[in-house]
């Protein structure tokens, strides 16, 4: 084989792969990247989309937000809700996986648990807003069973009171989460190796000690991986705030989600809704790459 047929095949193994993925490569483009560059091109544009010839604004549109105290509350609520819904996630998902786990329970009623707790994993975000505004509701289920076993003395407004809105939609939030880390966690205890329980046992461990010292080291990697993946995902969620409290009452549940969508389409400001859009791109663009290098320093 001549220095130019050899040539030649090192450029079509290398340029082969890339031939293959050219069609996903179009299609994220497509349907990610160009909407993206469009975005975070309408931020500097005053009246963008709504005017054909649109001007430079500069970061103009970016201290309009930052000036916004609205904003500011969104942002924190988006903090509070997301840090909360993660840390219930996790703990749920790790008691119930343990619980799946053990032998101490019937295998019968182990698949019966498996089941039920896997269940708010099955409904959309609508559908589980609409249960939760049902069950929240005044005179729902929750009210009811709270005042007879006395721990309020009247009917409470989950949804409707600035006090109790934000820690009832998390609340929601937390209940449809959780299987992610319970499905995730118990893989992961089905593959530490049992001899690692065995020494424990002989050198006298006591079951915190094992949980401790072996179960939560061995499970470390799925914890730190699924809790980055959940905290990008759950700050933005939107479905199940928008539907059950819209952002209300008096901006006491207003998240970055429902606040740029609100500028974007109640207040047709799309050059401020896009400034807040590309906020959020940098905020979990940050915690994407936290989590590659992460999984890269694996």
């Amino acid at each position: 084989m001549t220095r130019q047929k050899r040539s030649h095949h090192k450029l079509k193994r290398a340029v082969a792969p890339y031939l293959y993925l050219s069609p996903s490569l179009l299609i994220i483009g497509l349907l990610m990247l160009l909407p993206m560059v469009t975005v975070i091109a309408y931020s500097f544009q005053n009246s963008a989309v709504l005017r054909r010839d649109p001007s430079f604004a500069g970061l103009k549109h970016y201290q309009a937000i930052f000036d916004d105290p609205v904003f500011w509350a969104s942002l924190w609520h988006t903090l509070y809700f997301t840090c909360m819904s993660v840390i219930f996630h996790m703990t749920i998902g790790m008691v119930f996986a343990l619980m799946l786990n053990s032998d101490r329970i019937n295998p019968t009623l182990r698949n019966i648990l498996r089941v039920l707790y896997i269940l708010p994993w099955l409904f959309t975000a609508v559908i589980i807003a609409v249960i939760w505004r049902l069950l929240l509701e005044p005179n729902g289920v929750v009210n009811s069973i709270l005042m007879q076993i006395g721990i309020i003395g009247s009917k409470v407004e989950w949804f409707s009171s600035p006090e109790t809105a934000l820690h009832a939609v998390t609340f929601a939030n937390i209940w449809a989460g959780y299987p992610l880390f319970m499905v995730s966690l118990l893989a992961g205890l089905q593959g530490i190796p049992k001899d690692f329980y065995e020494a424990a046992d002989i050198d006298g461990a006591k079951a915190y000690q094992k949980l401790i010292f072996i179960t939560i080291p061995q499970l470390m990697p799925i914890i730190i991986s699924i809790s980055l993946l959940d905290f990008i995902w759950t700050m933005q969620v939107f479905p199940l705030i928008w539907i059950t409290t819209g952002g209300g009452p008096i901006y006491s549940t207003e998240v970055l989600s429902t606040y740029t969508y609100k500028l974007a389409f109640s207040s047709y400001n799309l050059s401020q809704a896009s400034a807040s859009a590309v906020v959020i791109l940098l905020i979990s663009l940050g915690l994407t790459l936290f989590y590659i290098r992460y999984q890269k320093a694996r």
